[in-house]
């Protein structure tokens, strides 16, 4: 078994968590046949061979420790500084080369909305202290950036500019979330009125293609006050069954609830046909009916998603509740 050695999966690894792998899978699409898995969301659909492939070894540990946040190192005769720059992960470092005036950003920088919080489950990323990362490259004043993903920025011109939005992007949406919260609002209160400017959501490089805005605001919510939205009927909840046998009910009967599902599929309404699906399932988590229905709401969804995490993981949950509708 393999020590993991990043902070996050350090995280996973001392919590004992284990549904990550499953989650992380369903994100990654890594189940969905190739038609279907288009794009992981900064990168395509790419299966490397197991065999002789020479970066499918065990997990490489690195020898350089540092303090202070900087150590400069030379490397075949070139020099670079490593620099600590927590963001997407903690231990996040940027490579600087300062004769060249040349970044390696790592994953704080890639051309899609950032991963401020990934569906597979991560701990809060500091999205402050990514921001911060970020200031530190711009001052650096690099005439070319290197992301650990997508295509370099090249030219001084450009690599300013996309840095500079890309932070002041991720510190928009941190403010007016912040803003919100302590006017009382409610995490669903906040994803359905912060949107991003359209200076930033017309730029190629802040689409969400990876990350999501929506989740984004989520997370920064449950980091700074956790999973209570300030609601006191939030305190506890009805059992998941008795809330659908109460719905039920409101709705005259499991069958006219079921009918209702159904009308909303039809309209193409597949977020509200998902949701009566979820109270169809809490009473009968059997029913092949219901499990193909919802399967064809969730498709209908990732048909209309852009952000391709969301995408695979609405396919590879509809895959399976097809495969279980069978059984």
């Amino acid at each position: 078994m393999r020590t993991p050695f990043n902070s996050e999966g350090a995280h996973f690894h001392d919590g004992g968590i284990t549904i990550n792998k499953l989650r992380g899978a369903r994100q990654g699409g890594f189940r969905l046949p190739p038609e279907k898995r288009i794009n992981n969301g900064i990168a395509g659909a790419f299966y490397p061979p197991i065999e002789g492939n020479p970066f499918l070894g065990e997990d490489v540990h690195s020898h350089i420790d540092f303090k202070g946040g900087r150590k400069t190192i030379e490397v075949a005769g070139i020099s670079l500084d490593l620099v600590a720059a927590p963001g997407e992960t903690d231990d996040q470092l940027y490579c600087w080369f300062p004769k060249e005036k040349v970044i390696f950003t790592g994953d704080n920088f890639y051309r899609s909305w950032p991963n401020l919080y990934a569906i597979r489950g991560t701990a809060y990323r500091d999205i402050k202290a990514w921001v911060a990362s970020l200031d530190a490259m711009i001052a650096e004043k690099p005439v070319h950036a290197v992301p650990g993903h997508t295509l370099p920025l090249i030219g001084q011109k450009e690599t300013l500019e996309v840095l500079q939005n890309y932070r002041d992007a991720i510190n928009y949406i941190f403010k007016e979330t912040i803003a919100g919260i302590n006017k009382g609002m409610t995490p669903e209160q906040l994803v359905h009125s912060i949107k991003l400017p359209q200076e930033y959501a017309s730029k190629d490089y802040l689409k969400e293609f990876y990350g999501n805005v929506e989740w984004s605001i989520r997370a920064i919510f449950e980091g700074h006050l956790g999973w209570f939205d300030g609601n006191p009927t939030s305190l506890f909840s009805l059992p998941p069954k008795e809330e659908a046998q109460k719905m039920a009910q409101l709705a005259g009967g499991e069958a006219k609830l079921m009918e209702q599902a159904m009308k909303a599929l039809n309209k193409k309404e597949a977020q509200w046909c998902a949701q009566l699906c979820d109270h169809l399932l809490a009473l009968n988590p059997q029913s092949s009916k219901v499990k193909l229905m919802k399967a064809a709401a969730l498709e209908i969804l990732a048909e209309n998603l852009l952000t391709a995490t969301g995408r695979n993981y609405y396919l590879t949950v509809a895959q399976e509740l097809r495969q279980e509708a069978k059984k």
